[in-house]
């Protein structure tokens, strides 16, 4: 059997996180990502024990710039919230193309918001990037990767 030239860490690339934690009620930022590389990011949501009554919101916003300059939600690219009573241990996925960004307004940077009400719970989030215009995709990685094997 020989195995695939291609790696998956040469077509996908990890490009924003909000690290696995006990999330206090309110909103955590992903790192915001570049989107003038990419074709195609994945944002993963991941509950892990929610609170009591707690709420779990995600969504894509869009920036100007890495730090966030005029934010705005990328229409249809947000969760349908997930509740306590089904929402321990599950997770989530969104999808983007880069055109679906408000480009002719030089929007070309994403970041996922993740919004907890009522209780804090344990949650975390990965942005992947895929489809990168340049080879292998590694390169483009947070510099927290500390290992690729």
């Amino acid at each position: 059997m020989n195995p695939s030239i291609t790696k998956p860490t040469d077509i996908i690339s990890l490009l924003g996180t909000i690290d696995p934690a006990s999330v206090a009620v309110g909103t955590v930022t992903s790192d915001y990502v570049d989107m003038s590389q990419l074709s195609a990011l994945l944002a993963v949501i991941s509950t892990g024990v929610l609170g009591a009554s707690a709420t779990v919101n995600a969504k894509l916003v869009q920036a100007t710039s890495n730090a966030g300059a005029g934010k705005k939600d990328i229409a249809g690219k947000s969760i349908t919230q997930i509740v306590k009573a089904t929402g321990d241990n599950v997770q989530a996925e969104i999808n983007l193309f880069a055109e679906e960004l408000d480009g002719e307004n030089n929007y070309q940077y994403v970041a996922l918001e993740l919004t907890v009400g009522t209780a804090a719970s344990q949650a975390s989030a990965v942005l992947l990037g895929a489809v990168h215009r340049y080879n292998p995709a590694s390169m483009s990685n947070l510099s927290s990767v500390v290992q690729i094997v």
